[in-house]
């Protein structure tokens, strides 16, 4: 049998969740959505909502994002354009860099 690994998340990162969390439990509330209603319109269960709200970091980007979306947490740009402009962006700067990344085998003596 595999043995499963045990995730470690940094300090940071887990307040990042926790904060996402929270502004889509506000965006929620401040539309009068409960829960349930939430969970019906991101397409999850309302037991995997209160773990995205409560900042759970094992739950699916995917919803997480969707769920922000939907409660109307900016995410990266306050638009759509601007968020393609982004994309577009990083899309390009990954295309100039290269495919693979080798492990270095050791330091490299380039003393001339």
């Amino acid at each position: 049998m595999a043995k499963r690994s045990v995730l470690t998340y940094s300090q940071y990162a887990q307040e990042a969740v926790r904060l996402l969390g929270g502004l889509i439990r506000e965006g929620r509330k401040e539309r009068g959505w409960t829960v349930q209603e939430l969970a019906d319109r991101v397409g999850v269960s309302r037991w995997t909502m209160q773990r995205i709200e409560t900042g759970d970091p094992r739950c699916q980007v995917g919803a997480v994002f969707e769920a922000a979306t939907l409660v109307g947490v900016q995410l990266f740009e306050p638009d759509r354009a601007g968020l393609a402009k982004h994309l577009r962006h990083v899309e390009d700067k990954l295309r100039l860099l290269p495919k693979a990344v080798r492990v270095k085998r050791g330091e490299v003596d380039d003393d001339f």
